[in-house]
């Protein structure tokens, strides 16, 4: 046997599916890009070039301001024309143009808005600034004149959570009630799949609606946000018990099932330290399925204005703004917060089927 050999042989199961999973490029790809914004949303006030809620109000719905390296010929560095605003009594539109006189080099690592730090302390640090009176919207604005890019880097935080959180809660629920269901049959099993059937046959986005209104409106941002994300754990539970149950039913008959009960292991050890961690790869590769589903599901109530509200932004906040064919028509550029949407969502479906290929015995 080659030494090449004995390392297969003697990898451990997590070792074979990293070895696995670094063969599907696209699923590799995608699970940097996610660890890159999950890391992002850490330091969003630093690498937000304004802050959350600054308005610059003699320049509502500018286009974005592309970023030029050359002027006239000669290397600058990375720097952005000025803007001059007159407004068009036609159409009533306010119509910007580039002044090529002024030339507003960007700065690094640079003093601007102040900010609060999760809420902690104070800061004023940022990754990249305008120059000293001068402007830097990369994404445009919206119709208050905030930074569509600031907005979006801060709402990655919300909308990124969320799936996380979601999901968290709803894996708690299906495990748990998928687990004692498969484990135990009967009585409770037949309860737990009629239950299951009763909320699968609901369509989700009206049922998503209808709780989201009930909430109070004298609800804090905060609990707005944790009512959001337990309504979406309550109904995404269901189609992982039901996978948790089917695993069990076929695995409690196995022989060191047997031989814990005969120890007298209890019913919890025996799904947890025993049943769970034999299909732990398939429970992983199904998270990283579900959580763009509840991703999509607080853009889709936010967007509908049933989810969270201001000052808490997310990226179906952010997309409230381009509700209207008019505004659609005028201001493209708010269509924007759409594409990181996009992004992650494709990123958490290639992540997902490489975990699951990984995870796969027969592949």
């Amino acid at each position: 046997m080659t030494e090449e050999q004995m390392r297969v042989y003697q990898a451990s199961q997590m070792r074979l599916m990293w070895w696995k999973f670094k063969r599907h490029r696209l699923a590799l790809a995608s699970g940097i890009f996610l660890a890159a914004l999950y890391l992002m949303i850490v330091f969003c006030e630093f690498l937000a070039p304004y802050n959350l809620h600054t308005r610059n109000v003699d320049f509502i719905h500018t286009p974005p301001q592309p970023v030029h390296l050359f002027h006239e010929g000669q290397f600058v560095g990375p720097f952005v024309y000025g803007r001059q605003m007159h407004l068009n009594m036609d159409t009533l539109k306010r119509e910007y143009t580039d002044n090529h006189d002024d030339v507003q080099p960007l700065r690094f690592l640079c003093r601007g808005d102040s900010y609060e730090f999760w809420g902690l302390f104070d800061g004023d640090l940022h990754l990249v600034c305008p120059a000293k009176d001068g402007q830097m919207f990369l994404l445009g604005t919206d119709r208050l004149g905030r930074d569509v890019l600031s907005r979006i880097i801060y709402g990655a935080r919300i909308s990124l959570t969320i799936g996380l959180i979601g999901i968290t809660f709803s894996f708690v629920l299906g495990i748990v009630i998928g687990g004692l269901a498969g484990y135990h049959g009967g009585a409770f099993d037949l309860v737990v799949q009629r239950i299951i059937e009763v909320l699968q046959s609901i369509p989700s986005i009206p049922l998503w609606m209808a709780l989201a209104a009930i909430m109070p409106v004298t609800w804090s941002p905060i609990l707005i946000y944790f009512g959001i994300t337990i309504i979406l754990g309550l109904f995404d539970w269901t189609g992982l018990a039901r996978a948790v149950r089917s695993k069990l039913l076929s695995l409690r008959e196995e022989d060191y099932v047997l031989a814990a009960q005969l120890m007298g292991a209890k019913s919890s050890r025996i799904i947890g330290r025993h049943l769970i961690p034999g299909f732990m790869s398939h429970l992983i590769a199904t998270a990283t399925i579900s959580i763009p589903g509840m991703i999509l599901g607080e853009t889709a109530l936010s967007f509908l204005g049933l989810g969270l509200r201001p000052p808490i932004t997310s990226w179906g906040i952010l997309l409230t703004e381009a509700r209207s064919v008019s505004v659609i028509a005028f201001y493209p550029w708010l269509l924007y917060p759409m594409i990181p949407v996009i992004l992650v969502i494709l990123a958490f479906n290639f992540l997902g089927d490489g975990l699951r290929d990984a995870a796969d015995p027969y592949r």
